[in-house]
């Protein structure tokens, strides 16, 4: 059986776990946790980056920055994962959809402008398959409106926008190290921002809201709570994990890259007989290969197609329910205006087997057993 997915595991993983033992320092905040933030402000020029428990962490914390509260509105799309919605409903704020395009399934910023109302105070813009949003109008929106910008980027690990990396753009950005994603450290997140206003703020919280980062960097003689906080540091141990993908990112990226192209080559005959669709990116957006998805005719074939690549020993999954159809996005949130594309898009699309280290041989096999699909059903 061919895996949907595999976690990232690169050799090191242990050697770097034991380390982190042997200096008896396993808790957060300890050297592993502070080698993978300066990577990521290195690589991702950004100016502050705090590692977290997971990207739903992290979307708390940009919750509780944002200065989200009880009646607030905010903006972002059906087509995401719960964490999304989770993160602003837990600060009693009301969700408010917009569909999404159907060419990358995020967020149609042209659609954005016409949610905003008086109570609207976030709009998060969620990079899907790591395909960045329209940033520049998204952007445009929030500073005519004085809103804040939450970008989810749990998929967007070295993904680019007109050059900029996803995460950095808006006010706050949020990472995923899930073990499904491209970096992993099994669970595991990251906060990234720009402004420095925020980061004794973000310490805090992140700290169970007392000042304990300053007593450690020695600015204090002791430390006391301060505010509201929680625990969202990971484990240095975890941090120990994903240094060594970090170590070696780049590769990983390219070995992604190589099985994207290789999809993407290979189906797309299929694609000009109008059998299925391929991804698309637009020309400003640099992505990471985080996933390779087809879309189908309709619902009633993707089960077919699924039903089918498993029967032949390949995994193969479809990706988000609509949040705006479940039982709480109906009780915390409203679709603002229609859903044009956003059930009809999802009801459509396959994610492919897609990991580190996806043989050559593996990859053949998946695509020829597609043919086979669409010969035999024609």
């Amino acid at each position: 059986m061919i895996d949907f997915n595999v976690p990232p595991y690169v050799g090191k993983e242990m050697d770097y776990i034991k380390e982190a033992v042997m200096n008896r320092k396993i808790c957060g905040d300890g050297d592993f946790t502070k080698r993978c933030s300066n990577w990521m402000k290195d690589k991702f020029s950004v100016n502050q980056v705090f590692l977290t428990t997971s990207c739903t962490h992290a979307l708390e914390m940009a919750a509780v920055l944002s200065e989200v509260t009880a009646g607030d509105e905010v903006i972002l799309p059906s087509y995401t994962f719960v964490s999304t919605a989770d993160a602003f409903v837990q600060r009693g704020a009301s969700l408010v959809f917009v569909d999404i395009r159907p060419d990358t399934m995020n967020i149609d910023e042209t659609l954005i402008e016409d949610a905003v109302t008086s109570r609207t105070k976030v709009i998060v813009p969620v990079h899907y398959a790591g395909v960045s949003c329209e940033m520049d109008t998204i952007m445009d929106i929030a500073q005519r409106h004085k809103l804040k910008v939450v970008e989810d980027a749990a998929q967007g690990f070295s993904s680019y926008y007109k050059g900029k990396s996803l995460g950095t753009i808006g006010d706050f950005g949020c990472l995923s190290f899930h073990e499904t994603k491209n970096l992993s450290m099994g669970e595991g997140g990251a906060l990234l921002f720009q402004d420095t206003a925020y980061q004794e703020k973000a310490e805090i919280l992140r700290e169970k809201g007392t000042d304990r980062s300053k007593f450690f960097r020695g600015q204090i003689d002791k430390y006391t709570w301060q505010d509201y906080g929680s625990s969202y540091l990971p484990s240095d141990m975890n941090a120990a994990y994903l240094w060594a993908q970090l170590e070696i990112a780049d590769e990983i990226q390219k070995d992604r890259m190589d099985s994207y192209e290789f999809y993407d080559n290979a189906l797309r005959p299929l694609a000009d007989m109008g059998y299925l669709e391929l991804p698309y990116v637009p020309a400003e957006c640099e992505h990471n290969a985080h996933m390779y998805y087809i879309k189908l005719s309709d619902l009633e074939e993707r089960t077919k197609f699924i039903t089918y690549l498993k029967e032949n020993g390949i995994l193969s999954v479809f990706h988000y329910v609509p949040l705006h159809t479940a039982p709480a996005g109906i009780k915390y949130g409203r679709f603002a205006g229609e859903d044009k594309y956003t059930t009809k898009e999802s009801e459509r699309l396959v994610r492919l087997p897609m990991y580190y280290h996806l043989t050559l041989e593996d990859k053949e096999y998946i695509v020829d057993t597609i043919f086979k699909y669409f010969h035999q059903s024609r």
